[in-house]
């Protein structure tokens, strides 16, 4: 999403961008380059008509930095900023300092921009973004051994540390393992908030559901033992003693860890976007996707699978979840009563065509344009209903 970003903004700008150097030093250590994840030799070359892309700053411009004693231009560019913002701010500076090296590149375009620019986002998202050969190659592969079984659901079981430290959930944890958790969230400096309530924030429906929790949502939602579900995710927190009740209940779990050999596997260990990248064209390829918890990868492929021809997305509303969670463990409801609400519930929120909601002044507030880019989806003049679609590379996934 940051790398459409930056592709619209240079284009914003009639600049150069040079290949986006990917973070090293975040809490997941990926040595990756842009390389190792995405066809470089194709971005470029599909963007050839909207944005000059090059892998590398010129040596004659590094030498004439050098020469001048001067430095890269580094800054933050604001966040959820319109397109006069580049033209009129950012553009000057690139003018002034000839490179200019953006290193805050998160949700820094506003989500109603012009017609032009998301219709250039969805392109290099849906388009000009294509993994490496070696990564769609394992990627389909894994697809059609799903298919070889039958139908089956992705659940995006975002029940790992990182998540648990940075929501500051702790349902279901031991003392020692909350301890464990707030002393990341503490030791990572950019993480902003430290103290949380845990319970308060579960209450509101911003923790991720817990795999116990899962599999009473699943049952609610009418899946039974014989689904076939494919777990998207990184080590859970707690290992198999917190995974025992969905094997329980879901007896056909399955992650790319079982399907493929240890040697398939290997280019991909130490390598968090590489091993990512896996569970993003699976998640893609499922007959339903399941995220436990709204972040990023539930955003981005919620949208893609919009793209693909809306495929079934249940977007769970955690809120209303944990709410009749406690009434059945209260025993104030039961099992059946407990389905009932919760299909009740997520009626509307399965992936089919609505309108963005839009907040001026509130971007954060907003549906995000990665999430349902509509734009894309449907032409102007036409009906809602109507989709005008944009080349897909995933078409073996249709």
């Amino acid at each position: 999403m940051q790398i459409c970003d930056m592709v619209a903004i240079a284009k914003l700008m009639n600049v150069t961008l040079v290949i986006p150097e990917l973070d090293k030093g975040s809490l997941w250590g990926d040595p990756s380059d842009f390389g190792e994840i995405f066809d470089t030799d194709h971005f470029i070359a599909s963007l050839k008509n909207s944005v000059r892309i090059i892998k590398e700053l010129p040596k004659s411009i590094s030498e004439k930095l050098e020469k001048k004693k001067l430095t890269r231009f580094y800054m933050h560019p604001g966040s959820w900023s319109n397109e006069s913002y580049y033209a009129n701010i950012i553009l000057p500076l690139v003018k002034k300092h000839t490179v200019v090296h953006l290193n805050k590149t998160d949700t820094r375009i506003v989500n109603a921009a012009s017609l032009e620019t998301q219709r250039l986002r969805c392109y290099v998202n849906f388009h000009a973004l294509r993994f490496t050969s070696k990564i769609n190659k394992v990627g389909q592969k894994l697809v059609n051994m799903l298919r070889a079984r039958g139908p089956f659901l992705v659940l995006h079981l975002r029940y790992e540390m990182d998540m648990l430290a940075f929501s500051g959930c702790t349902e279901g944890c031991t003392n020692k393992e909350a301890d464990e958790l707030t002393n990341l969230r503490h030791f990572v400096n950019w993480w902003k908030v430290k103290d949380i309530d845990s319970d308060l924030n579960r209450k509101l429906g911003l923790c991720p559901l817990t795999p116990e929790e899962t599999v009473l949502v699943l049952r609610g939602l009418g899946y039974g033992r014989d689904t076939q579900l494919y777990i998207a995710a990184g080590d859970i927190y707690g290992g198999n003693k917190r995974m025992a009740a969905l094997h329980e209940a879901f007896p056909n779990i399955v992650r790319k860890e079982k399907l493929l050999s240890d040697a398939e596997l290997a280019p991909f260990r130490n390598r968090s976007s590489q091993m990512a990248a896996l569970d993003y064209l699976v998640s893609i390829a499922s007959d339903v996707f399941i995220p436990t918890y709204y972040g990023n990868m539930a955003k981005v492929v919620e949208g893609h699978r919009r793209y693909l021809g809306y495929r079934k997305t249940i977007l769970l509303n955690r809120k209303a979840i944990v709410e009749q969670i406690d009434r059945l463990k209260n025993s104030t409801i039961d099992m059946r009563e407990f389905s009932l609400e919760i299909r009740q519930a997520h009626e509307d929120r399965t992936g089919t065509p609505f309108r963005r909601r839009q907040i001026p002044g509130l971007p954060k507030e907003e549906d995000y344009f990665y999430a349902n880019p509509e734009e894309c989806l449907c032409a102007p003049e036409s009906s809602f209903d109507s989709r005008k679609r944009l080349p897909s590379h995933v078409q073996f996934y249709s």
